[in-house]
C-alpha cells in the first residue's frame, strides 16, 4: 500500500535537501499559505494518483530540458495527462530540438534528482539562466500541486501565490504556452 498522509501545514522537522530547506523558507517569508503530504517515493503515475485524492489536487508534471550542446536548459511545467512531443514543444517555443537533462545536470543545475523535479528550483542560483515554461492549463487551474524537491513530499498552494508571488521572488518569469 502506498503511504500518503494526511495534510500537514508546517515545515518538515527535517531537511532531505538544500533545496528542500529553501523552499520552506521562502514559503515562509512569502507569508505562502500550503498544504503538503509526506509519502513513499511519488514516482509512477499510480503513486501521483494516490496523492492528488490526498491532497485534493492533480500534481503538475515537470520537465527538465536541454538543447544537444547541453547550453540551454528548459523546466517544463505541464498537466499530469499531458503527453511531451519535443516537435510541438520545439515548434511553439521556435528553438532547436530539445531532449531530457541527464540526471547529473538535473541535480548540478535543478538541485533535485528524478523524480522531485519541481518549480521550486528556480530558486537556486544555478537555475537562474534555466528558461521556465508552464502550460496555460497549470496557470489556469486555482490550486498547483508539486514535489517540494524530494521524490517524498508534495506541497499544494494557490496557483495565484505561485505566479504572483513565489515567481517574482525568484527572479523568473514564465513563457506560459
Amino acid at each position: 500500500m502506498f503511504k500518503v498522509s494526511d495534510i500537514i501545514t508546517t515545515p518538515p522537522e527535517s531537511f532531505s535537501t538544500p533545496l528542500q530547506k529553501e523552499v520552506y523558507s521562502a514559503l515562509s517569508t512569502l507569508d505562502i499559505p500550503y498544504g503538503r503530504v509526506d509519502t513513499d517515493p511519488g514516482i509512477t503515475m499510480e503513486d501521483c494518483q494516490n496523492i492528488d485524492r490526498k491532497i485534493g489536487c492533480r500534481i503538475v508534471k515537470t520537465i527538465f530540458l536541454c538543447n544537444r550542446q547541453q547550453t540551454e536548459f528548459y523546466l517544463y511545467v505541464t498537466t499530469d495527462d499531458k503527453p511531451f512531443v519535443t516537435k510541438e514543444f520545439c515548434g511553439t517555443l521556435g528553438i532547436p530540438r530539445v531532449s531530457f537533462a541527464s540526471a547529473e545536470r538535473l541535480q548540478e543545475i535543478a538541485g533535485v534528482s528524478v523524480g522531485a523535479t519541481t518549480v521550486f528550483s528556480m530558486l537556486l542560483p544555478s537555475a537562474e539562466k534555466v528558461h521556465l515554461v508552464m502550460d496555460r492549463a497549470v496557470v489556469e487551474e486555482e490550486w498547483f500541486a508539486c514535489t517540494d524537491g524530494t521524490a517524498t513530499c508534495f506541497v499544494k498552494m494557490r496557483t495565484v501565490d505561485l505566479m504572483e508571488k513565489f515567481l517574482p521572488h525568484t527572479g523568473h518569469v514564465p513563457i506560459i504556452i
